[in-house]
């Protein structure tokens, strides 16, 4: 074989002694060069030539909370969704989000470890008879019945709400709530970066009710915009969401509607024949 001998050549040029990898490569070379020699298809069948890798997540089962996810989201586009249900999936933009996330940073409650080194030293400030000057602190409210008692009685200067809340119906009436008492609002994603604000897992709303003096403007600026994007956005609120067909429902349309053009073009034709 011209092949084998051209590999046989190379090892007695070089004087080393190729690996198999290598001869394979000297020998592949020589076919391509060689006419007489045919290029013989790869046959990956059982004992034949090993199949190339390929992605096999699709063939993977997934864990049940994995695949509820996935079908949720799926029956969410195709099931007609009710406005006020809808008005969770029009999230705050992303510079604003970025913007309002930054403020509330600033006020984060403090830390179970923080309040234990602040009461050791009120209590050593106690046991001297020392006067000890508490301020009012100032930090992000969370807890859901609590941020609904400052939004009642008009306190908070500016709520988020969580997109994803499981299930909808514990925050579904809060955007109503916050329009009626004129409160601004926003529907921010994830309630786990909420959560993160609070030292908590998970946060269904946060409520700002006071700031220092320096994030007024700040403040005031978001509550402008948040109340023009929700509050005052009559279509969000009225919008039905959901309803996009399958890609297989779509391609039976077309089939239908292909097979209808069809038999109309046939009578027609049939018509025009008869006439």
């Amino acid at each position: 074989m011209p092949a084998k001998k051209a590999a046989t050549e190379t090892t007695k040029k070089s004087g080393k002694k190729l690996t198999p990898a290598q001869r394979s490569k000297v020998v592949r070379a020589a076919r391509r060069k060689n006419p007489l020699i045919e290029a013989r298809r790869r046959n990956f069948g059982i004992g034949q030539s090993i199949p190339p890798k390929r992605d096999v997540s699709r063939f993977v089962k997934w864990p049940r909370y994995v695949r509820i996810q996935r079908q949720r989201r799926i029956l969410l586009t195709r099931f007609k969704v009710p406005p006020p249900i809808n008005q969770f999936s029009r999230t705050l933009d992303k510079n604003s989000a970025t913007q309002l996330f930054s403020l509330f940073s600033k006020y984060r409650p403090e830390t179970k470890a923080q309040k234990k080194i602040r009461l050791t030293k009120a209590a050593e400030a106690k046991a001297k008879k020392e006067e000890v000057k508490t301020e009012k602190p100032l930090v992000v409210k969370f807890g859901l019945n609590h941020v609904t008692t400052l939004i009642e009685q008009k306190k908070a200067k500016l709520v988020a709400i969580a997109h994803d809340v499981d299930p909808i119906e514990l925050v579904v009436w809060l955007p109503a709530l916050c329009r009626k008492m004129q409160v601004p609002y926003c529907i921010v994603k994830g309630k786990s970066r909420l959560g993160q604000v609070v030292h908590q897992k998970n946060a269904t709303a946060l409520a700002l009710t006071e700031v220092r003096k320096e994030d007024v403007s700040t403040l005031s600026d978001l509550a402008s915009s948040v109340t023009d994007t929700f509050n005052k956005n009559f279509d969000l609120r009225k919008t039905w969401g959901g309803g996009k067909v399958g890609p297989k429902s779509i391609a039976a349309q077309k089939r239908r509607a292909k097979a209808i053009a069809k038999e109309e073009a046939a009578k027609k034709k049939q018509l025009s024949s008869q006439k």
